[in-house]
Parts: structure tokens; sequence; C-alpha cells
């Protein structure tokens, strides 16, 4: 959610020299944080994210919860632990790998793999890192973002509701329920959900009319 360079390339390779004029799809997280850090020099037309955990402290201590640690937390932690336990050979160099599979938490696999990967002195510098609630206010291009309230990775507490109001070019939508990636409507929720209609009308109007913002 913090390697910016990389994702710099590749939007830039698939814009400018592929011209690929329709969607990139990258890590929410990653997204925002790419477009507050370079600002109006993306050549993205615009983007949309949904349920963004904009504040990476808060949705820990969320996710660490008794209730939200049971269903959610252990089972991520352990899906995170057998991922690089597959490759585990390339990290043992660098890393305590049998530190990190005793892990109970997304946190403290963050802290025991994650920030050292990536050469961060501690998980708080890291997650602040990762956080981009406080690069919201640098984003240039017009950008929409759908999260729910009730969303447990994403608390609503820490969603930047202020920091987007003095930001024209985001359109934050909170909904009262929704959870995470959720969105579903109707009694029997099997058609398109409110996150696929509002994507839908976004990128008809962006399209439509993304060149009068120019």
């Amino acid at each position: 959610v913090t390697f910016i360079p990389p994702v710099t390339e590749i939007i830039t390779y698939c814009c400018l020299q592929l011209q690929w004029p329709s969607k990139l799809f990258f890590s929410r997280m990653l997204l925002l944080n790419y477009l507050g850090k370079i600002g109006p020099k993306t050549p993205l037309m615009a983007a949309a994210t949904f349920s963004v955990g904009w504040n990476t402290f808060a949705c820990s201590e969320s996710l660490e919860k008794p209730l939200n640690w049971l269903l959610f937390n252990y089972y991520l932690t352990t899906c995170l632990q057998s991922s690089v336990n597959k490759h585990r050979h390339m990290f043992v160099k660098q890393i305590d790998m049998d530190h990190v599979m005793k892990a109970k938490s997304i946190r403290e696999f963050d802290k025991r793999f994650t920030s050292v990967m990536f050469g961060y002195p501690t998980i708080d510098d890291y997650y602040t890192d990762a956080s981009p609630n406080h690069r919201l206010k640098s984003v240039a291009i017009p950008v929409l973002c759908l999260n729910s309230v009730d969303d447990v990775f994403s608390p609503s507490h820490a969603i930047p509701v202020e920091t987007a109001k003095q930001n024209p070019n985001v359109a934050l939508v909170l909904t009262s329920h929704g959870g995470h990636i959720g969105f579903l409507e109707g009694i029997w929720p099997r058609q398109s959900t409110y996150m696929d209609r509002v994507f839908k009308q976004f990128v008809q109007a962006m399209v439509e009319h993304g060149h009068e913002l120019s």
C-alpha cells in the first residue's frame, strides 16, 4: 500500500505508451497514496475507490476487537502467512520467518514481516505511510470514494470527511450499510450492487464530461 515508484511507472506506461483508454485496477490504498503523492502529474483522468481503509491504525484497532478478530483477523492472518511461507526461502536471510508464522493478528504480521520487508524502522512508520487519509488533500483529479459506515475494516470515525470537503476533486459517498465491498441491495440481492451502479454512473460521467474538467 506504500510502494509508489513501480505504480507510477506502470500507470505512465499504460496511459502514455499503450494508450489504454479504459481502466486500471490497483489496491485502493495504494491508488490513493499514489494520487496524493504525485498530484497533478498523474496521466490518469479519474479514479474510483471502494471501502478504503483510510487510517491503518484505526483499521487494525477495529479488527482486533474480539468478535472481529474471531471472524476476520485471525483467518486473514493465516492467509498472509500461507502466502509468504510458500516463498520463505526468499526471505529467511532478512526476516525471522518462524516468528512471522507465530503471528496471531494482521498487526503482528505487519510488524514482523511487512514493515521489515519494506525497510520501515517500526510498524508505526509503516502504518503512518500506508494511511491515505493525510494525502487526500493533494489529490488533483476527480476521485469517487465509496465507503460504508458499518465497515469493520474501515471504521467510520476514521473516514476523512472534513478533508474530503476541502478538496473539490473528491466525492466521498457514505452509506449507512454495505459492509466491506458489499453494498448489496434488495431482499434477494442477485443483481448488480449499489457499488456497481455508482461505478457505472461515475465512469459514464467521466467519459462523457471529463473533458469539461480539464
